[in-house]
């Protein structure tokens, strides 16, 4: 049985009592400000006593929101992605995922390993490097991360490759100094070719819920994130923070991680996520 359906026994009645919206929506993750401005246009819609009708003009809404945007055609080479999230968001897997399918289009990859701080981190972006026949620039343990982008870039721009793909930190002493060197890394991309990064994707974990948007609120307001990957999403995750995330930040979800494998990555896709999020099993 699907999180919703599971919420909708909890907090729908079976005999046209007044059904709870606001504690149905914020359990399924929708977060606070996206639930309360859907109760009320249930309300001005006159549908929020019905439920049928309630969560058929919600199933509606939600497609819309989650709609995509269309992302900027980019003619420079490299496109640089800055891959964000903190630690065990699956964000080295991911930058793995995104590197395998641009290889699926022939596109040549390489990977700037720029969280310097957990030796675990360059190793384990090594290991899929490896796997995948894909460059790495790297520096010694502890060395600037503001430094090894720019190496990075250097390097992808004399080795004419097509995507850079940044791995960045996720933890640091303090959340402040995590925020500045994230900054300084894409400062350093910025002096190298003046569109770096085209793209600041945030790497979420979908089991940690409510956390997402502060994530996202925190790592926007340091970057400026240009989208939101959501990985393990699968029956243990809602999956509501997309919505939340997207009306509160403007940020669009571009993938879906389902799995650990370089192939479980997938283009989001608003009505088939939506649809997924009501199935009744």
């Amino acid at each position: 049985m699907s999180f919703w359906r599971k919420l909708v026994t909890k907090f729908v009645p079976k005999f046209g009592e007044r059904v709870d919206w606001e504690a149905l929506l914020l359990e399924a993750d929708l977060g606070l400000p996206l639930t309360l401005k859907i109760v009320a246009q249930l309300e001005e819609q006159g549908v929020e006593r019905d439920f049928e009708k309630g969560q058929q003009w919600l199933r509606t809404y939600l497609k819309e929101l989650l709609k995509p945007t269309p992302q900027p055609k980019i003619t420079d080479k490299p496109e640089v992605v800055l891959m964000i999230g903190v630690n065990g968001s699956g964000k080295t897997t991911t930058t793995a995922k995104l590197a395998h399918s641009a290889h699926k289009h022939g596109r040549k990859v390489m990977f700037g390993a720029a969280d310097t701080f957990r030796a675990a981190a360059v190793d384990q972006l090594q290991v899929w490097a490896d796997r995948l026949h894909v460059p790495v620039i790297s520096g010694k343990h502890g060395a600037d991360p503001a430094s090894v982008a720019y190496q990075s870039i250097d390097a992808a721009h004399a080795q004419g490759i097509d995507l850079l793909i940044v791995d960045t930190a996720g933890r640091q002493a303090n959340k402040n100094n995590l925020l500045q060197e994230l900054a300084k890394v894409k400062r350093a991309l910025q002096k190298r070719a003046a569109n770096a990064p085209h793209h600041s994707w945030l790497v979420v974990d979908a089991t940690t819920g409510n956390n997402i948007i502060n994530q996202a609120r925190e790592f926007h307001q340091a970057v400026g994130l240009t989208g939101l990957i959501m990985t393990k999403l699968d029956g243990s995750a809602k999956g509501g923070m997309v919505a939340a995330v997207r009306e509160e930040i403007g940020l669009p979800t571009l993938y879906l991680g389902r799995g650990e494998k370089p192939e479980d990555l997938e283009p989001f896709d608003a009505a088939k996520f939506v649809d997924e999020f009501f199935q009744a099993a």
